[in-house]
């Protein structure tokens, strides 16, 4: 038997305990401590949820103990008892991760309620059709979440009710229906389980405990997590708390709120309440809500008391608070407070504006934006001609900004087999729910008929940056037809629509996009970023139009030009089957001076897009089958073009075939074996430079990059090549033109010996997304096949070729950047693999001392920002 602790009172409790407790507890704890009104409760810790899994998903005797414990003296504080017939105590029981992960998991409400303590609840608070409210309610959670009784059977009996009574809301039912329906709850329950209800309030307990444990493992958690880079040994807490009832008539209520509005950033209060509901009617979209301005008007001194503690805990927490609140007969209560999911327009602003206000410095502020959300701002907006034509066929609330476009799904699968398939879709919904996170995440926008500001779908497409329009009551939606209607007209799978998420207007159309701007906040923000970050963020760009657009977003040079993306080219092509098909070098030699030239003026361009911006170009590196047909049809076509044999032809297609092309005649060893291909592209780069230098007068030292290398000769052959044609170059131009020749570090063996290559090379250039291929033993393309599988069984929590795997390939990067140093203390280091562009990986090289990284355009802003938060982490 251990000692530890894993039960906590809330008054036990603080906000420095958020590893223990989890976002919810600490928080929990923190307002009680502030004198916050609270309902009082305890959390079991994260620690219980870890030994729950490390004990074969099983609640352990001393962790049940405690809990009767905290019980125990839960009783005491609030004069009730937990399943007595004389003053019964009911509590929720609900998650609490140590970051937010809204709607993700499991809760609970009114456990404790059962046959017997529902008329004693009855009689206590007169009021009969409230005490079997919140039975049928409670049944229907438990059934769902702890038993795995699907939800959509409750709803269905529901619907009968009202069907046969006449009503809309569920609120129009009373007493004597809710007992019927109690009763068919109850029945379903034993034909769906086999067993009656459970009537003991302990096992009760016990069970919903083990199923927010649970929740913490089902599949649309470890989506999540994996989405958000969540580790899955942190575990969840639960949260046990007295339950408070916003549905016991017209002076009870229930809501969600903000301290700003979590799509602008707008200092303004920002929430909705439902009266007689509870917390799940605000958040599931089944009634639409009030907002909090009319409690101004029905309530004014819970108002002025509501407003005085959201201004308390957003200064005590230096940011914008998401709050859950319920009103019982007149008193007020608050359930819970967090940092609040926000859109990325409105992160910008509230973080700007937070250091406007004094409560933040630029570095604490700095930390407030996810870098990853800086991503939906740096895809296109619709076109404001097209839009301007456009007609708007239905309107619903602006749940989170941005443009989506495409055909319509009507259901989380289809939205993500369609998008598999390279389809642009949008997600349509009467209303989402946590169970369609892969469909939201595959879908360009969402589009729902129920629900706020404050729905499932909103906090959620807002935490991705997805665009969302919410509570669009103008469209009817038949999810059996998967159809569509708007004011007569139906809409069906093949339809396009398309979404603005600023204003909630709906188009039944195709609108075209338009690039983004980084100007105001985000320009602000941005430029603190860039004063705080050591590290360097250069692109991935093989084409002047990709470099100037991430000049745009604040490149500061290129980390990887592929020069084999410009010989795809249509007016190129045929010159490089030329060149691989020829017979001998001076047939090669040939072929290469017709690309010589093309080349050449790519370069130019490149230069001239970058000023005096440092420029990473790397030689040929794919192997030479893949710019030749494989059919015998194309072979054909081909051999006649070029007044080949078909024999011919099929003869050096069959010769060039690799069993393993990822680790075939690739790379410098296309150098070895063809040195007249490496001297085309040196000469091409060089007078480029000199070109570029003479007619713009920029200083440019050119980086050639040689790749692949896993022995040092071999990159001392091909580096002599390089210095040759180089040299000859700059002496015959007359210029004082400096370069540098380096390496990519993409194979093991390279990082084994990179002291050794660092004698050759004047910088090393990461690899990781061969350097991680090489090392699992698995490449990208094959990879999808089974990574799901591996999810599924915890062998993998991520990707490893979209979140650098810092166990293994990181360290070879660390050893490789040490061995290199130790050879040459001012070589120059960066990666430019995937991976530059994803924040973990570049707090990962901004903590080993790499000198860059590299990435794709669009991802530039979201490096620049995890490189100024891995300083302002570093400095702590």
């Amino acid at each position: 038997m251990d000692n530890k602790k894993y039960v906590y009172l809330f008054s036990e409790g603080n906000a420095s305990m958020r590893n223990l407790l989890g976002g919810k507890g600490a928080n929990l704890a923190e307002m009680t401590n502030l004198g916050i009104p609270v309902p009082k409760g305890f959390t079991v810790s994260t620690e219980a949820c870890n030994k729950y899994y490390d004990d074969g998903k099983m609640i352990s005797k001393e962790i049940m103990t405690e809990v009767e414990e905290k019980m125990v003296q839960l009783e005491e504080i609030t004069g009730m008892k937990f399943g007595s017939l004389d003053n019964p105590l009911l509590v929720s029981v609900r998650s609490g991760a140590r970051v937010s992960m809204p709607g993700m998991m499991d809760t609970i409400l009114n456990l404790g309620l059962n046959d017997e303590t529902v008329e004693v609840v009855a009689k206590k608070t007169n009021n009969p059709r409230f005490a079997y409210d919140s039975y049928r309610r409670f049944i229907q959670m438990f059934s769902d979440v702890v038993m795995g009784v699907e939800k959509r059977l409750f709803e269905k009996l529901i619907d009968e009710a009202k069907e046969r009574k006449g009503v809309q809301y569920d609120t129009e039912l009373d007493c004597n229906d809710l007992k019927e329906l109690v009763l068919k709850f109850k029945e379903l329950y034993k034909k769906e389980m086999g067993e009656n209800f459970p009537q003991d309030a302990k096992t009760q307990l016990i069970d919903a405990i083990t199923a927010v444990f649970r929740s913490w493992d089902n599949p649309r958690a470890i989506v999540y997590r994996r989405l958000n880079d969540i580790p899955g040994n942190w575990g969840t807490a639960v949260n046990v708390q007295q339950m408070v009832f916003g549905n016991k008539g017209d002076t009870s209520g229930t809501g969600v709120a903000f301290s700003r509005n979590p799509s602008t950033g707008e200092k303004k209060l920002f929430a909705e309440y439902l009266m007689n509901a509870q917390g799940e009617d605000v958040v599931a979209g089944i009634r639409t809500p009030q907002p909090i301005s009319k409690l101004k008007d029905d309530m004014p001194e819970i108002y002025d008391q509501f407003v005085k503690i959201v201004d308390k805990l957003e200064k005590h927490y230096k940011d914008m608070q998401d709050m859950e609140f319920t009103i019982e007969e007149g008193k007020l209560y608050f359930l819970q407070t967090r940092n609040g999911k926000r859109t990325a327009q409105a992160a910008l602003k509230i973080a700007v504006d937070l250091v406007a206000e004094g409560m933040l410095t630029k570095e604490e502020a700095i930390l407030k934006v996810e870098p990853k959300q800086l991503d939906s701002l740096l895809h296109p907006t619709f076109n404001a001609k097209e839009l301007k034509s456009a007609e708007v066929i239905a309107k619903g609330l602006p749940a989170s900004p941005g443009a989506a476009c495409g055909k319509i799904a009507f259901t989380a699968e289809e939205a993500k087999e369609r998008s598999d398939a390279g389809e642009d879709v949008v997600l349509v919904r009467l209303e989402t729910s946590p169970e369609d996170i892969e469909g939201m995440i595959a879908a360009e926008g969402i589009l729902t008929v129920r629900g706020g500001m404050t729905s499932h779908a909103a906090v959620v497409a807002r935490g991705m940056g997805a665009c969302c329009v919410a509570g669009c009551g103008d469209i009817k939606v038949n999810e059996e037809t998967k159809t569509m209607s708007v004011n007569g007209k139906v809409y069906g799978c093949e339809d396009y629509i398309s979404l603005d998420g600023n204003t909630g207007n709906v188009y039944g159309q195709a609108i075209s996009p338009e690039e983004p701007q980084i100007s105001g906040e985000f320009a602000t923000f941005m430029s603190w970023a860039d004063e705080i970050r050591a590290l360097k963020v250069r692109t991935n760009a093989d084409s002047p139009r990709d470099a100037r657009q991430a000049v745009k977003f604040g490149a500061e040079g290129i980390g990887l030009c592929r020069t084999e993306h410009m010989f795809f080219a249509e007016d190129r092509i045929s010159a490089v089957r030329e060149m691989i098909v020829a017979k001998n070098v001076e047939e090669r030699k040939k072929a290469l001076e017709k690309l010589l030239p093309m080349q050449r003026e790519d370069f130019i361009g490149i230069y001239e897009a970058m000023e005096e911006r440092p420029v990473t170009i790397r030689l040929l590196d794919p192997p030479l089958h893949e710019f030749l047909p494989h059919d015998d049809e194309d072979i054909r076509d081909l051999a006649k073009e070029m007044g080949l044999t078909f024999e011919d032809l099929k003869n050096t297609v069959e010769s060039l075939h690799e069993f393993n092309p990822m680790m075939g005649h690739r790379g410098c060893r296309l150098a070895v074996s063809y040195p007249e291909i490496a001297e085309m592209q040196v000469r091409a780069i060089i007078e480029a430079a000199i070109c570029v230098k003479e007619k713009c007068s920029y200083n440019i030292i050119p980086e050639i990059m040689i790749p692949l290398v896993g022995e040092v000769k071999e990159l001392k052959f091909v580096k002599d090549i390089a210095v040759k044609v180089a040299d000859e170059i700059i002496k015959e131009k007359g210029t004082d033109m400096k370069y540098l020749i380096g390496t990519m570090i993409e194979i093991p063996r390279a990082a084994l010996t990179a002291d050794e290559i660092a004698k050759e090379a004047e910088f090393f250039s990461f690899g990781t997304n061969d350097l991680t291929q090489m090392t699992f033993g698995f490449s990208r393309d094959d990879a999808g096949k089974f990574l799901n599988d591996y999810y599924e069984r915890k062998i993998y929590e991520s990707d490893p070729f979209s979140k650098l795997d810092q166990n293994g390939v990181g360290k070879l990067v660390e050893m490789a950047a040490v061995k290199g140093r130790s050879t040459r203390p001012n070589i120059k280091l960066g990666i430019c693999g995937e991976h530059g562009g994803d924040p973990s990986s570049v707090e990962f090289c901004h903590n080993i001392g790499l000198n860059y990284v590299s990435c794709s355009p669009f991802r530039v802003p979201v490096a620049r920002l995890a490189a100024a938060q891995a300083q302002v982490k570093n400095k702590r």
